[in-house]
This record gives structure tokens, sequence and C-alpha cells, in this order.
């Protein structure tokens, strides 16, 4: 039965639980994405987008005219350039240089202004952050939605994505993994969840480059490397981030995702971006460090279309010294069951 809808942005949320049966089938466990590609705006941050600006326009902070005003990697300014659109608002993303391509096109093609940054240290007066911030303050007819500090980002999870996954596991699960970035989908779902089963267990997953793994290992904020990957790992803590309830936390490289989004596709026909990919690198270790029988849950938070030019592009992983074939996914996965426990951080 099929379901009438007033504007695109009541399309956001209610996505499909998807196995994976190929990591499934290795694994001896249940895993499962959350789609989150089938929202309107592609990504699991439509979520937050249209949470946020509810809640504004409710609060009066959000009044009809004003422009909405977000500095972002991609996918929030996507998201919040469809909300805005679908529910009568202006939208101006500013968004650092270097990101892919493909998110830039995006943006524009819902109709937001795009303002570029160069990228640069986020204690500096001219990261995007700040950026959006100071355009916001310096217009009463702006509205800055502030992703990182505004919990109705987390709250999005909290009211509907954390349910969603309870209703369709039947309250089965055993685990839920998330990559972290604004901390949204982390702090929202894990709240959600272990409200209802304290033995859920939430599992981080962080890029290189990232200080979360540090800061929830040694309490302060320091990263080894660079990651690829775009709009997660953060050097600071933010309030979505004080909600969550973290049990375990994993630092993977680039070259682990890259293995994992090639045999999913290749075996399930799923094609996912990077952030997605990391997740389901997650997810496997979960389970080599779980045991069989587990039910483990985690977000394909967009499609690979966004990471065409880095994480499905040649040169580029040359560049990076990172070599598609270096080992199948049965390798992968006997390697993380043989890595050292303590390299797991115990929150």
């Amino acid at each position: 039965m099929t379901t009438t809808r007033q504007n695109v942005a009541e399309l956001i949320g209610n996505t499909d639980l998807l196995k994976v049966q190929s990591l499934s089938n290795l694994t001896g466990c249940d895993i499962y994405v959350k789609c989150e590609f089938q929202n309107p705006g592609g990504s699991i941050k439509d979520r937050a987008a249209l949470q946020m600006v509810k809640d504004a326009m409710e609060s009066g902070d959000l009044k009809p005219g004003m422009t909405i005003v977000e500095g972002t990697a991609g996918n929030t300014g996507i998201g919040l350039a469809l909300v805005a659109k679908a529910l009568g608002f202006k939208m101006l993303t500013v968004m650092p240089s270097g990101q892919t391509p493909e998110k830039e096109r995006m943006i524009a093609l819902h109709g937001s202004e795009l303002h570029l940054v160069d990228p640069c240290p986020f204690a500096d007066d001219n990261h995007f952050y700040h950026t959006a911030r100071r355009i916001a303050e310096q217009n009463d007819n702006y509205w800055w939605a502030n992703q990182f500090e505004n919990t109705s980002n987390m709250r999005a999870h909290y009211l509907h994505t954390g349910p969603e996954i309870w209703q369709q596991t039947d309250g089965k699960i055993d685990a839920i993994v998330s990559v972290c970035g604004t901390a949204g989908t982390i702090g929202g779902t894990s709240k959600y969840l272990k409200q209802q089963d304290s033995n859920i267990k939430c599992w981080l997953v962080d890029p290189d480059g990232s200080g979360i793994y540090h800061y929830l290992k040694q309490g302060t904020y320091q990263s080894s490397g660079s990651s690829f990957t775009e709009g997660i790992g953060i050097m600071r803590t933010v309030a979505n981030f004080r909600e969550a309830n973290i049990d375990k936390a994993i630092n993977l490289p680039d070259q682990d995702l890259v293995t994992v989004s090639r045999a999913v596709r290749d075996a399930d026909g799923l094609v996912l971006g990077s952030s997605s990919a990391l997740n389901l690198a997650g997810a496997l270790m979960v389970a080599a460090k779980s045991g069989k029988g587990k039910t483990i849950v985690t977000f394909a938070c967009d499609l690979g279309e966004r990471s065409y030019s880095k994480l499905y592009n040649a040169d580029f992983l040359k560049q990076k010294d990172i070599d598609e074939n270096k080992e199948s996914i049965e390798t992968l996965f006997e390697r993380y069951k043989a890595s050292d426990d303590k390299a797991i951080v115990n929150v």
C-alpha cells in the first residue's frame, strides 16, 4: 500500500534494514545496514536536518522568510537544502574546499547557495564552523543550524532511527556500530536502544586522523595519520557526543574500508560511501570479537556515488598508497579475529 506525502521532507525516515548476506555468511552473525541512502537527500543527515529545522520552527528561532546557514562537509548541507526548499526557506551552505565535487554539485542542485572556504584547523577563525556561525550572527534574518552543538540532531535518532531499528529487529539486537562526526547518529541511537536493553553494546569506529578513539582511551584528543573519509571524525567534545552511550571504540585504517567496500559491492551489489564502508568494517570487527550468533546493526550513511572521486578512484587511492586488492575479505576477517584485544577501548 502506497502512502501520499505532502512534501519531500515527509519522505525522510522509515528506511529499510538490509541483511548483508556475504558478511553474515562469513562471520556467522546477522549483519545489517540501515539503508539511509533511501532518504530523499540520499543520506542519514536528512534526519538531523529535518529535526533541527522542525524544532527551530516550533521554538520560534526559525521564522518564515529566514535563511538557514550551516557549515558542513557535505551531506548535512544537502539535507538542509532539501528541507529548506520543502518548507519554504532559503539555504546558505559553508563548506571546506577539497570535499568530493559530487557533494558540491548536490548542494547546488538542491538550490542552496554554496560558500567555500579553505580547510583549516578548528582553532582558526576561518574554519567552516566559525565562518557559518559568524555569517549567521551578522544577519538577523539568518538562522544557524549548528549541527555539532544542536541536540535536535541527536533527537532525530532518539525519536526515530533508534525506534525503527528496535522495531525492525523485534528487539533482538546485540550491537550497534557507528562512526562519529557530529555524534548525532551514535548519540541518539545508542541512548534509545540501551534504554530498551542495557545489554546492547555500542561500538564506535574511528578513522585515522580523528581524535575520538584516543580521547576515549586516554582522555585527550590526539590523532595519527589521516583519512580520506569525509564528515566523520572530530577533535573536540560536542553536545551531541555527550549524549552517546558508548561501550567500546576501535580505530581502523582506510585500507580496511576499501577492502570491505569492494567485497560488498562484488558480492551483494551494495555500493557504499566511505563512512558506510568504515561502518561495515567496524561491524566485521565486532563479529570477529563477539563470536557467532550475534545481531549487529550499522548504517549505510549514503551511497558510493558521493565518494566516487576518492574511494572508487584508482589514481587517488594509489596516491594514498592504498591497494584495492591487498587482501580478501576472508583474510581481513581472520586478521580481525587474531588482532590484539588491547587495541579495543572499553569505555
